[in-house]
């Protein structure tokens, strides 16, 4: 059994690694530091209350293991957690692995809120409250369509929909409050943040909701400053559980709504209330917002969706047929994904699309029919070219599943397909040579830098393999 804590987590993570995908382990155990071994207790800094929590409940029994295999059927594993919230506290909890008994140093349950800002904003007066209004009855303008059923979960928006999911089966009780859900446009964040919504209701009828747009909040408050009813503006909000605000963006350089806003946010987070806020920039990036604004964005947790994978793209479009009950050959949902790769806004729009011109004009839906829809489509937005998208032409002009390109056999035919795709990926991808190699078999750089060689010295000196690589440069370019 080796003492030093770092050579402990490595072994560890050897076999963490072997057991998890590439995306899972990335997320949630890269992210970790060794602290300290002592005792047989290894102690772990993990960045948030949120990691230790989902870490707990998907991996403990994989941790077990490999702790156990490590230091013996006496090990222990401790959690230091690091909460930002303008300035740097730990709070640490030791889990007994065998028996999965959960204590926290101090005796205090670890399933309660860390609230480091309790003791120093407690006692702040608000200006406006008004007594003796009771709680109203509100519109939560909410769309149930955008449940966290039609969400479809992928690489691209797992933290954040898990993240998501945690808060409204907890509200306000979680150490993820503000929970700022950021992306480009067209990839779910209203969605997630009506999910949210949606699925708070259900599980507490009794808790006022309200999803609002920043535009609508700020019309809102020009109106109340012109018919003098601030403080009802202002108290309305402050009677919400769970206040969702849809592109926080808007609000820059609205310098007097964004002082009713700091005030409103003040008053539900010191009580306890949920807020979800979305932008389309990350915190640190937001221009035109007051710094004291910002710093309390910063307090929650803040989760990103990404531009969706090949699978997830097809998974969106089939949900979406599913619950339309309409149908549409594979091919065609297929050629649908890998052309449109970056927004899934324009991904259904494409898909109604060929649905309304198969109905007006009473065809069939066919590759052809979609080929002539898209080309149309995809000309007035700038396709980006994709792995996923030159695996897809690979495959189809050998006629070899993308499945068999990326698995472990070493058959001529099927390596020779692979080295070509990691050769166009490097060409016409921003993606690095790691990346590369995780989508086309789980290979690493270095097997990607070989094969681009190897494809080059086969152009210069194999005739037959130069027309193949430049017919399928033309397909790729199309």
């Amino acid at each position: 059994m080796s003492s030093d804590y770092k050579t402990v987590w490595n072994n560890c993570l050897q076999v963490i690694r072997d057991n998890l995908t590439f995306q899972a382990y990335k997320t949630w155990f890269e992210p970790i530091v060794p602290v300290q071994l002592k005792d047989a207790v290894l102690t772990i800094q993990v960045p948030s209350q949120f990691f230790y929590e989902w870490i707990e409940e998907h991996y403990i029994d994989l941790l077990r293991k490999t702790i156990r295999k490590e230091l013996g059927a006496s090990g222990k594993l401790e959690y230091r957690i690091v909460m930002d919230r303008n300035y740097q506290t730990n709070e640490s909890y030791t889990v007994d692995l065998p028996t999965t008994n959960k204590k926290s140093l101090n005796n205090k349950p670890t399933n309660m809120p860390i609230d480091v800002n309790k003791e120093k904003e407690k006692g702040v007066p608000n200006p406006f409250i008004i007594p003796g209004l009771k709680k109203i009855k509100v519109n939560s303008q909410l769309n149930e369509a955008k449940s966290f059923d039609n969400f479809i979960e992928g690489d691209c928006n797992r933290l954040a929909r898990s993240a998501g999911f945690a808060v409204s089966q907890n509200p306000g009780r979680t150490s993820f409050n503000p929970f700022f859900i950021y992306s480009n446009n067209g990839l779910g964040k209203s969605h997630l943040l009506q999910s949210i919504g949606i699925e708070v209701k259900n599980n507490f009828p009794e808790k006022t909701v309200l999803y609002v747009r920043s535009e609508q909040f700020i019309n809102q408050f020009i109106d109340a400053v012109r018919n003098n009813s601030q403080n009802d503006f202002t108290h309305f909000y402050q009677m919400i559980d769970v206040l969702l605000i849809d592109d926080i963006h808007d609000l820059a350089n609205k310098e007097k709504t964004q002082d009713i806003f700091f005030h409103i946010f003040n008053h539900l987070h010191q009580h306890g209330k949920q807020i979800v806020i979305t932008s389309d920039k990350p915190p640190v990036e937001l221009e035109g917002i007051k710094p004291r604004l910002l710093s309390r964005f910063k307090w929650g947790l803040a989760a990103d969706l990404q531009t969706p994978d090949l699978e997830t793209r097809i998974a969106i479009l089939k949900s979406k047929l599913r619950k339309d009950g309409l149908s549409m050959p594979d091919e065609v949902i297929e050629y649908l994904a890998y052309s449109i790769t970056t927004n899934i806004r324009e991904l259904e729009g494409a898909l109604i699309s060929i649905l309304a011109q198969s109905s007006l004009n009473k065809k069939p839906i066919t590759l052809d029919l979609a080929r002539q829809m898209i080309d149309k489509f995809v000309k007035n937005t700038s396709r980006e070219i994709s792995i996923d998208y030159i695996q897809k032409v690979v495959s189809d002009y050998f006629n070899i599943p993308v499945d068999l390109i990326n698995s472990k056999t070493r058959k001529r035919e099927i390596v020779q397909a692979r080295q070509i795709a990691m050769y166009f990926s490097k060409k016409y991808t921003k993606s690095s040579l790691a990346t590369i190699g995780i989508h086309c078999g789980n290979k690493d750089h270095a097997t990607v830098l070989h094969a681009c060689r190897t494809v080059n010295n086969l152009i210069d000196t194999d005739k037959q393999f130069k027309v193949f690589v430049e017919d399928l440069e033309k397909k790729i370019k199309i």
